[in-house]
């Protein structure tokens, strides 16, 4: 199966990746040590783990490679290019299912609130009914979180998708179209959704009630078969979930070291850390059943080439007790 196919343009990849320097990421650390390349989206795990000061006395060496959204960090996982990838539940499930050689590795459960279908200030739309006709772009690409909840939303709405121009775009182009006027309506998460609402988007609909708000950190099998790589990210999950306790003990502290890194507003930054500010927690059937739901209804709709068992892909093992 033509995996760049379903994850991304191929091309748009390999530009990021020799942009980021990342074709020797397979190589080992320095004098030989082990080296963790820790795949990340607008710099949240970097900054979060950096502001805690959880990333002191490694054994192994780390870089960080940051991604405008989950389709070119999975096309990365499954090129190799780095070892783990954090991302929405469904572009991880989207990646199994096209063959990525991958495993869930830990979980984080945020606001359903972080993700919603917004139209443009003075728009004539006003529900989801009357995006009939429209164009609705999806970030950041089919099978995404966003596509999942435009369906939903449709159906809910009693809506044949077919009556709607869906497409799809990464986050910063969509961003930069919307802003302009070329689209009618998108369909977008996290940053992007909140920085848009605060130039005075409208919400549409937000994924409450249909999407699972779960985040996944996802690994590569060649990094969790190599003993060396295994322990490392067994450490550095350690380390992920003590930053993640420091975040939610200091939003504040928080939010304005997530402004200095990522160079957006204070105050949208206060936002986005009252939306995605969750606990890293094992990959636990509790937390994973919700999804199990989801990837049966994208299944049945066609959306999803294979259907996925989630427990034949999580590795309960690495996470640290």
């Amino acid at each position: 199966m033509d995996v760049s196919h379903l994850l991304s343009d191929r091309r748009t990849f390999l530009a990021g990746a020799a942009a980021l320097g990342l074709s020797a990421c397979g190589a080992g650390g320095k004098a030989g040590r082990t080296k963790l390349v820790l795949g990340d989206q607008v710099h949240l795990l970097q900054s979060k783990a950096e502001a805690a000061g959880a990333l002191g006395n490694l054994s192994y060496d780390i870089e960080w490679a940051n991604f405008v959204g989950a389709a070119p960090l999975l096309e990365a996982l499954n090129a190799g290019a780095v070892d783990t990838a954090p991302a929405g539940d469904l572009p991880v499930i989207l990646a199994a299912a096209a063959g990525v050689p991958l495993k869930i590795i830990a979980g984080a459960v945020s606001s359903t609130r972080d993700i919603g279908i917004i139209v443009p200030p003075g728009s004539s739309i006003r529900r989801i009914a009357d995006l009939v006709g429209h164009r609705v772009i999806v970030s950041s690409a089919r099978g995404s979180i966003s596509h999942y909840l435009l369906l939903e939303a449709l159906k809910e709405a009693k809506v044949d998708r077919r009556r709607v121009d869906i497409g799809f775009m990464l986050p910063n182009d969509a961003a930069a179209a919307f802003a302009a006027g070329r689209i009618d309506a998108w369909a977008t998460f996290g940053t992007y959704q909140i920085a848009a609402e605060q130039r005075g988007a409208r919400l549409l609909r937000d994924g409450q009630g249909i999407n699972t708000g779960l985040t996944l950190i996802a690994a590569s099998q060649a990094a969790l078969d190599d003993t060396g790589k295994r322990a490392a990210l067994r450490d550095i999950l350690g380390r992920l979930r003590i930053a993640s306790q420091w975040a939610q003990a200091h939003p504040g502290d928080y939010a304005a070291l997530f402004s200095r890194q990522t160079g957006v507003d204070a105050s949208l930054a206060k936002l986005i850390v009252d939306r995605q500010n969750p606990s890293l927690v094992p990959p636990t059937p509790a937390i994973l059943q919700p999804l199990q739901r989801v990837v049966d209804r994208f299944h049945a709709e066609g959306e999803l080439p294979v259907h996925i068992a989630v427990s034949n892909i999580v590795d309960p093992g690495v996470f640290p007790a």
